[in-house]
């Protein structure tokens, strides 16, 4: 599958609140310095707005008891929803699958595993890569973002929410082509639909994805960073997603082969009709009033800009983490002092 994004500009949408299990992906993360905790006083702790239609109401997924533990640095999640039994997660890691008979045909069972699964947030990130002119690369470095849009256990103000699809929106509503209805209201409903759905290949979708989190202004700042090094390469600024769509899939009647087959001559029926929000934000940046489920995204910039800078001029492949913020403290570079000469762009020899 193709490398999914962040949208470019974040979004409100209309909300339903959910309330995450208490637990703690993989990957290093971006620490967060600590803040003040918002005062609740200060700003209704209500969903975002939403401009389009309006959905029909559903009640929030509910999360099992937790079963892992708080790991002290990383988000506090139930990380085994990422990988539930039955499920595989796809080379690029942006789903996990399931063929698991029962959850095709029972509907209590599979409005179980979404209301779970809606309870933990994708993992976004931030990717900087750098190739001279004949496409190698002089550095490629990422930073795990899970921690700007998963505040502190003891903070308060979560903005997660589910969404259900509404009236008057096209989606992909058990057809293999996007429609306008039926519109069945709830996840209920809807599971019950695809149990009952006799179609050869169909499946069920939750996507989760993340709104009002200003990635144009973070990829001006990042570029004018990595221009600052006097970097002669181009460069480009990514906002890739995994961990982001949870796929239930009918059994395959035969095997693989035979249903992939089916495939091309009657389509998939597709129920993708479900979204776990993760605002960075409850409104687009520049609103007034804005609250951000951690910091904002130039204090964020501040915080990573001199340990981005060490990376990019080490000619980094790999992560960014709170090391790098250490060794920039500790251990400058030359190269990291005064005007720096041209550097990168051209083949090595």
């Amino acid at each position: 599958m193709a490398e999914q994004n962040i949208p470019r500009k974040g979004i409100s949408e209309p909300s339903y609140a959910v309330h995450r299990s208490s637990n703690s992906d993989a990957g290093p993360s971006t620490s967060i310095p600590n803040q003040e905790p918002h005062n609740e006083d200060d700003r209704p702790n209500t969903p975002p707005p939403y401009s389009g239609p309006t959905t029909p109401s559903m009640s929030a997924p509910r999360a099992r008891p937790s079963k892992t533990t708080n790991y002290p640095g990383l988000p506090h999640l139930d990380y085994s929803l990422y990988a539930p039994s039955t499920f595989l997660l796809s080379a690029d890691k942006s789903e996990i699958k399931s063929y698991e008979t029962g959850l095709s045909i029972y509907p209590n069972a599979l409005v179980s595993l979404i209301q779970s699964v809606a309870t933990v947030p994708p993992k976004p990130h931030i990717r900087i890569v750098g190739k001279s002119s004949d496409g190698s690369i002089d550095f490629d470095v990422t930073m795990n973002a899970m921690n700007l849009i998963v505040p502190d256990a003891d903070r308060k103000g979560k903005m997660n929410y589910v969404r259900i699809i509404g009236p008057g929106e096209t989606g992909s509503r058990g057809d293999t082509k996007e429609t306008l209805s039926p519109d069945l209201g709830n996840l209920d409903n809807w599971a019950r639909s695809y149990c009952a759905d006799t179609s050869a290949i169909k499946q069920f979708v939750l996507e989760r994805t993340v709104i009002n989190w200003d990635t144009s202004y973070l990829e001006g700042r990042l570029l004018s960073l990595i221009n600052s090094t006097a970097y002669r390469g181009h460069c480009t600024v990514s906002f890739p997603l995994t961990h982001s769509r949870v796929v239930v899939h009918s059994p395959d009647k035969v095997n693989r082969f035979f249903s992939n087959m089916t495939k091309v001559f009657t389509g998939t029926r597709k129920y993708e009709v479900i979204k776990s929000i993760w605002p960075y934000a409850d409104v687009p940046r520049g609103e007034t009033g804005r609250r951000c489920a951690v910091q904002e995204e130039e204090m964020w910039f501040n915080d990573w800009k001199d340990a981005i800078r060490h990376a990019v001029l080490g000619r980094r492949r790999g992560w960014v983490t709170g090391e790098d913020r250490l060794e920039f403290l500790m251990e400058p570079r030359p190269a990291e002092q005064g005007n720096p000469s041209g550097w990168g762009g051209t083949p090595r020899v």
